[in-house]
């Protein structure tokens, strides 16, 4: 068997759970790392800020470092938090020692404002940690506080890593958090082999913005560990760290953390998605009163993976379900990234309510919809009429936009959305719900009271 990638973190606890060690600990195993730790301090913090820190005696580091080198061995490493000059030194020399590659993150400040490396360690960072960096990742501030340079544009960030490149990193990536960025996009800068490489990534509204740092150096890091180049690791940990932002976690008061898991969990709901819309098919086939609720576009029905950004995380029929004389009768099975409309659909439901997940598609007719309001089902409706100019011309753009009007009618995601059509479109009526299934039995029991009023 092929050995598993390990990569080591030589950082501090983080007691909140959202950065540190327990953060690097998170995105190693999300990204299919075995991880490895090395704990320099412990630290009483949360949402809202450190309390308190104890660092570890720096043998007790040292043997940690080479209890897990000598054995297991270290394919990659990344360190944090390294509080005091006597911590670096040790790091220093064990990272010398084994040879290993490593990914600096020069923690200084943390966002409650707490001092996470004492002033008299700075040049001990620079000198002995820097030169043996194969990446350096400080965020605007910290590549200010390193170089020197008031960073507050990218041709400031770009001068900033060439200052700091000249103290020895192999490369340097300038986060921009909230100083660097361009049209609504988060903008990183990578300096490697004398060329700059521009990051973009969508910038998000949110304060769930902690271990950020933490989680992008020890991404660097895992895929260090899995053989990748530079850039390539860079790449990966920036897509990673947008995604946790996307999907942070609203927890405490404060900052809360990035979710480390968003990836993993869409990696592990996959088959389960599938198989609801295929329940779900099997549902609607074994209805013979489903026939009459097909539309002239025919029926579908799709579920969302729980972190769904794109149509390509959105399960569907391949080919739809057509109408049979008796019920309806799918064309191919269920698959990701084959819906158009449901799965627009379903993503725009679940930016205001992400466990809204599932959706499907009936023929329009007022009978339907009262038919519904008599179910005691939550109805609401778009005008395609009322649609801005700028929403029409975008592909796409109208079923998302309609969908969330529909659900600012009625101040909560409906169970019915419909809308009476527009030039060249049908009016229909799109069911949602939480799993495929029950949107499926949710529409033969509306086909079902169709059939006996």
């Amino acid at each position: 068997m092929s050995k598993i990638p390990c990569a080591l973190t030589i950082a501090g606890s983080d007691s909140g759970g959202g950065a540190g060690i327990q953060g690097d600990l998170k995105t190693f195993a999300a990204l299919g790392v075995h991880g490895m730790s090395a704990i320099t301090a412990i630290t009483a913090q949360n949402t809202l800020e450190v309390t308190a820190v104890q660092n570890i005696d720096p043998d007790v580091i040292r043997a940690q470092i080479r209890a897990v080198a000598d054995d297991i061995g270290v394919d990659a490493a990344k360190t944090g938090m390294l509080h005091t000059r006597e911590i670096i030194e040790v790091v220093a020399e064990e990272i010398e020692r084994y040879g290993f590659p490593v990914c600096v993150d020069p923690v200084m400040i943390a966002k409650s404002g707490a001092v996470l490396l004492k002033p008299e360690a700075k040049d001990s960072l620079v000198d002995k940690i820097l030169p043996l960096a194969m990446v350096l990742t400080p965020n605007a501030m910290e590549a200010e506080a390193i170089s020197g340079v008031k960073i507050g544009s990218l041709e400031d960030g770009k001068r900033a890593a060439e200052k700091i490149i000249e103290l020895g990193p192999e490369a340097v990536v300038v986060k921009g958090g909230h100083i660097l960025q361009r049209e609504g996009m988060a903008v990183d800068i990578l300096l490697h082999d004398g060329g700059f490489t521009l990051l973009e990534a969508e910038r998000y509204d949110t304060k769930d913005t902690h271990g950020t740092g933490c989680s992008f150096s020890s991404a660097v890091a895992a895929e260090l560990a899995k053989g990748k180049s530079i850039p390539e690791a860079v790449d990966v940990a920036k897509q990673f760290v947008n995604r946790g932002i996307r999907f942070g976690l609203r927890i405490g008061e404060g900052h809360g953390p990035i979710n480390h898991m968003a990836n993993l969990w869409n990696e592990a709901e996959k088959y389960t998605v599938l198989r609801n819309v295929s329940e779900a098919v099997g549902i609607i086939e074994g209805s013979k009163e489903m026939g009459d609720l097909v539309a002239e576009v025919q029926m579908n029905v799709g579920m969302a993976l729980p972190y769904a950004t794109s149509l390509s995380d959105v399960a569907a029929v391949d080919g739809r379900l057509f109408r049979k004389a008796k019920g309806a009768r799918a064309t191919g099975c269920p698959a990701y990234g084959v819906s158009g409309h449901i799965a627009r659909t379903i993503l725009a439901v679940m930016a205001y309510d992400r466990t809204y997940r599932a959706g499907m598609n009936l023929r329009y007719s007022e009978e339907t919809v009262e038919t519904c309001n008599q179910l005691g089902l939550v109805v609401s409706y778009y005008d395609r009429r009322e649609e801005p100019p700028e929403i029409k011309e975008k592909e796409g753009g109208t079923t998302f936009w309609g969908s969330q009007e529909a659900i600012r009618r009625v101040g909560k995601v409906p169970d019915v959305i419909y809308h009476l059509g527009d030039w060249g479109k049908e009016p229909m009526i799109v069911l949602v719900g939480k799993t495929a299934v029950e949107v499926a039995e949710r529409a033969v029991m509306i086909a079902r009271e169709l059939s006996t009023s």
